[in-house]
């Protein structure tokens, strides 16, 4: 793998998983799961000379993302994003040097459009067919639009009281969306969700998308 990633661990009890096969989440207590690295060996290959002279984007680190080959990166342009300084904000509220970050620029318009392009690139890697996912916000939009971009389903689970605006963002990049009662954790767990989109799916990766996807919200 070009990424260095050796295997998943379970965020809760620390057992392994293998990195190149379809998981959900940790089959013994139900943690997510987290990629680990190799960081000495990414320590003795990659210089930092070699990252300065890397275009400016979320796969400038590509070495600490999952992902097997270069040529099925699945990408809108991630570009870094500046930090910029709020000074009155700041005396107003009496933080000293407060800066805010300004993820307005990335692709979808929120921070979530790192994730989905790391997950998105990772699930197309493992042969994935359908990606499931319950979102109340800019998640499922997000993902929708990665999906688009590889070719992917999307099927989104979203509450009722979800914005018009994130619903039809999400429909609009060709997602399967659906509204059921109830919050976040309700549509995760909807009937929807666990029969009717499992038994569609023919390859489905549903919880799974946060193992991959935290490596590009962290960048």
């Amino acid at each position: 793998m070009k990424s260095f990633a050796t295997h998943l661990e379970c965020s809760r009890g620390g057992e392994d998983y293998p990195i190149d096969q379809l998981a959900q989440v940790c089959k013994i207590d139900g943690g997510p799961l987290l990629v680990r690295y190799d960081l000495g060996r990414i320590r003795e290959t990659v210089r930092r000379e070699a990252l300065a002279g890397r275009p400016g984007t979320l796969w400038r680190y590509r070495e600490l993302l999952p992902y097997e080959d270069p040529a099925t990166i699945v990408s809108l342009g991630e570009p870094n994003t500046p930090v910029i300084g709020a000074p009155r904000l700041g005396e107003r509220l009496g933080i000293a040097h407060l800066l805010i970050k300004d993820e307005g620029l990335l692709p979808t318009g929120t921070f979530k459009a790192r994730g989905a392009a790391v997950g998105v690139t990772r699930a197309a890697d493992l042969g994935v067919r359908t990606l499931a996912l319950p979102s109340a916000g800019n998640a499922g939009a997000a993902w929708a639009a990665y999906g688009a971009r590889a070719g992917i389903r999307v099927i989104v689970v979203m509450p009722e009281g979800t914005p018009q605006v994130i619903v039809r963002e999400a429909s609009a990049y060709g997602a399967d969306v659906y509204l059921v009662p109830g919050s976040i954790a309700d549509a995760g767990t909807h009937r929807l969700f666990t029969s009717r989109i499992g038994s569609r799916a023919r390859r489905r990766w549903d919880s799974s998308w946060r193992s991959s996807s935290g490596g590009g919200s962290r960048t």
